[in-house]
């Protein structure tokens, strides 16, 4: 029976691996933006206190969180492609 995962390749992480990363990083941030945009707008146009309009506060809340994380997890992320190329670049063959 194959395997449904395919082995990872022997020759580590490569500087390379940053722009695919990026790039993910970059459309994450462009939907939350979009996101919150969208729940801003929902929010004006809503009853106060009504069950919709704390659900929308709740996803506004919610938003900036994962927003003000996102540096957090892009350096943590470049962190460890530079960690993975260092030991790739130091391993005894």
């Amino acid at each position: 029976m194959k395997s449904l995962f395919k082995p990872m390749s022997k020759k580590g992480m490569t500087i390379g691996d940053l722009g695919p990363v990026a790039l993910v990083l970059g459309v994450a941030v462009l939907i939350v933006a979009i996101v919150a945009s969208i729940l801003a707008t929902m929010q004006g146009d809503l009853t106060p206190d009504s069950i919709a309009a704390n659900v929308t506060a709740d996803g506004l809340a919610t938003m900036e969180v994962v927003g003000n994380n996102i540096p957090t997890i892009g350096l943590v992320v470049a962190s460890a492609i530079i960690i993975g190329v260092l030991v790739v670049s130091f391993r005894t063959k």
